[in-house]
């Protein structure tokens, strides 16, 4: 592990831990995704409606129509009661308060008129009387809401029993409640509330508070209390949490059993609001009798009686975005009791969560420093896959929530925080590479280097490389007739147009030594056909030389031009960062190094200007070249055979040059049998070669002094170049 990927690990491990403690405690930006998430899960999946023993007695807009605004007289709610009870309810809970006296009762109306008798209103009816007679020793269940104002606890009409610590502390705080008429609350089978979301800052009702406490006594909701009277219920049976006070985890209520969470609330699964979950008020109250279908529905069921009509504001906002009246929210949640079918978020869940975020994290934070972002990329993506589809597939089959959202955004943020460090810090080796290798390599080749995993590690690979090394002709006798500084106005025209020739080649300039260069072929990357591609870069130089010569661009004047010499060998050599770690160059070693350079000094003795080693010449077949003969290099206990590189392959293949080669061959056979026959192949040779380029011209011209280098072969070692 390097230095950068030490620390890149240390800061991803930071912002997993900071996301980990972001997620314990749970701010209300994510508690909202969360929720949204949940709300979409029912959305695609809502809990399929079914026709259960659950009615709502709706005092809708035709009933109103039909029998006058709200409120009604209470002696009309008693017949509405006495009505439903004759059809066989077995439960009447409503979702109504009755905090104040019957304004549109007999007695009150008349009580403010002067000049009545005492002893005759006494004698007048009072609704709130026939309203409670009405519900005396039936199962009615009415409703308190919550106020701000006074201490009014409404009567229990259940016991409860609990297992584990106290529970009091969990369920939702109970200050004050609306008052109840005294006749009311003393003849009700059962009272329970009606909030949905009393502490709730969210407009959608996803959970419904069963209880509220006031830290003494627990209270029982609408819903809960209607299952209780309907079942002949006495007691509910809270469980807690072993050694964890002031949680619930379920509500056991005569045969069923509700999981809720820690402060007592029922996850709502909602399902689509139905018209058959409706009954009119009206149709029950109809003068000649309720129809036999609403007969049909309200015998033997729960009866919820509120209001849908939208002057009364009782709409509230459900989990799949419909606006519904909030009585079928009491409805629904018995229904979820009856059909089973809860939604739960166990107690482990946040744990659950709180630890995939580091587990996550921490893979994320490695894969990106150790393997690559794209790796990472699809680590970060099958994450994401798998965390949306467990927390999917909880829901669909077993009704749990998990939230998925946590992990997949702290995986987001932990990825992009990762892969931004390694683009800005980790890999500024490939910003190292462009600065190293921007002069020396071509874009292609340099771009194969960044690409290439350790290539600019300390040490070197022994791989097989061409070779060349260019050096200026009688550059001493240059420099003395120049001032410094023009000598290096020289040196970087001369330089900068030969260089440009490797690199267009995919060579790699190793280094300028005074007034010479040395490059190399297939390193640090697989250069294909690499000796043909330095043989190529040599012509280009020789051709450029030629064009500088020509517009006298060194300023020499006329009739003084610069000749350089090229030599080329290709065998093993040792490449690589040679130095320290901090300050290294990318260089070649070895003896084939050695061979390159002498071959270049040979050209001088051989005179021509670009000479290559058996081996090259072997590997970049199809150029036109000549036999130079053997000679003895330094360093070298045998001869080495070397070629003179007339042109590229297109001279190769022209009639001109058939002819000089064959009568080259004949020339250096002759002169390896010493035979008198050289002498006049040597001219022959000559008038070939000045039609052809006058460049040869010296280069014959030498090899009448040169006839020992044709003499005898050299060893199959010296013919490989090594």
């Amino acid at each position: 592990m390097t230095r950068a990927q030490l620390v890149g690990v240390l800061i991803g491990l930071a912002i997993v831990a900071a996301l980990t403690v972001l997620r314990a405690s749970d701010p209300q930006l994510l508690r909202f995704a969360r929720e949204i998430t949940f709300d979409e899960y029912q959305r695609l999946a809502p809990r399929p409606f079914e026709n259960l023993p659950v009615r709502v007695v709706d005092i809708d807009e035709a009933s109103l129509s039909e029998f006058g605004q709200w409120p009604w007289p209470r002696d009309r709610l008693a017949a509405l009661v006495d009505r439903l009870s004759e059809m066989g309810a077995a439960v009447i809970a409503f979702d109504i308060l009755f905090a104040e006296p019957d304004r549109l009762s007999p007695r009150t109306v008349l009580r403010d008129v002067s000049g009545i008798d005492p002893a005759l209103l006494e004698r007048l009816p009072d609704n709130d009387e026939i309203f409670a007679g009405a519900i005396a020793g039936k199962p009615v269940v009415l409703g308190f809401g919550l106020s701000n104002a006074g201490s009014y606890r409404p009567p229990v009409k259940s016991g409860f029993a609990f297992t584990g610590e106290s529970p009091f502390g969990a369920p939702p705080r109970l200050t004050a409640a609306t008052p109840l008429r005294p006749a009311l609350e003393a003849n009700a089978a059962g009272i329970g509330h009606i909030s949905l979301n009393p502490e709730s800052p969210s407009a959608v009702v996803r959970a419904v508070p069963l209880l509220l406490s006031d830290g003494a006594q627990l209270y029982p909701n609408l819903a809960l209390e209607a299952l209780r009277v309907a079942q002949g219920a006495s007691t509910y049976l809270l469980a807690g949490a072993t050694e964890v006070p002031d949680t619930i985890t379920r509500i056991k209520i005569g045969d069923f059993a509700v999981p809720v969470t820690a402060a007592g609330e029922l996850w709502l699964y909602v399902s689509e609001d139905r018209a058959e979950r409706y009954v009119s008020a009206g149709r029950v109250l109809a003068a000649s009798g309720a129809p036999d279908d609403v007969r049909a529905a309200v015998e033997g069921s729960i009866v919820f009686v509120g209001t849908s009509a939208a002057g009364l504001l009782d709409i509230r906002t459900t989990a799949l975005g419909h606006n519904v009246p909030g009585v079928s929210l009491h409805a629904q949640a018995v229904e979820q009791i009856l059909s089973g079918r809860f939604l739960s978020r166990p107690d482990w869940a946040e744990g659950l969560e709180i630890l995939s975020i580091a587990i996550a994290g921490t893979l994320l934070v490695m894969v990106t420093t150790f393997v690559s972002p794209g790796v990472a990329l699809a680590c970060g993506l099958l994450i994401t896959g798998l965390a949306l589809a467990a927390s999917w597939t909880a829901f669909l089959y077993a009704g749990l929530l998990f939230d998925p959202l946590a992990p997949i955004f702290s995986g987001l943020v932990t990825h992009f925080a990762a892969t931004a460090y390694r683009f800005l810090v980790t890999d500024r080796e490939r910003r190292v590479v462009r600065r190293a290798f921007g002069q020396y390599l071509s874009p292609s080749l340099l771009y194969r280097v960044e690409h290439t995993q350790n290539a600019l590690r300390l040490g070197g690979d022994d791989r097989e490389l061409t070779i060349m090394f260019v050096d200026v002709r009688n550059f001493t006798e240059i420099s003395e007739r120049l001032a410094p500084t023009e000598v290096v106005g020289f040196l970087n025209t001369l330089l900068d147009a030969l260089s440009r020739h490797v690199i267009e080649n995919e060579g790699t300039l190793d280094k300028f030594i005074g007034d010479s260069i040395m490059a190399f072929w297939n390193a640090p990357v697989d250069v294909r056909d690499h000796p043909r591609r330095a043989v190529r870069a040599a012509l280009a130089m020789r051709e450029t030389l030629a064009r500088l010569n020509d517009k006298d661009a060194f300023g020499f004047g006329a009739g003084q031009s610069v000749a350089i010499g090229i030599g080329i060998h290709t065998g093993l050599a040792c490449v690589g960062n040679m130095g320290a770690e901090t300050h290294f160059n990318y260089s070649a070693v070895g003896d084939t190094v050695n061979v390159a350079a002498r071959i270049e000094s040979a050209c001088k003795e051989i005179g021509y200007d670009i000479l290559v080693s058996e081996a090259t010449a072997n590997l970049a077949g199809g150029c036109a070249l000549l036999e130079a003969g053997a000679l003895g290099l330094k360093g070298k206990s045998t001869r080495t055979r070397l070629f003179g590189v007339v042109g590229d392959e297109r001279l190769a293949e022209s009639d001109e040059f058939a002819e000089l080669f064959e009568v080259h061959r004949r020339l250096v056979d002759a002169l390896r049998a010493r035979s008198p026959e050289s002498r006049r192949m040597l001219g022959v040779a000559k008038l070939k070669a000045s039609a052809l380029t006058p460049g040869l011209s010296e280069f014959y011209r030498r090899i009448s002094r040169r006839g020992e280098h044709f003499i005898g072969e050299p060893t199959a070692k010296d013919a490989a170049g090594e």
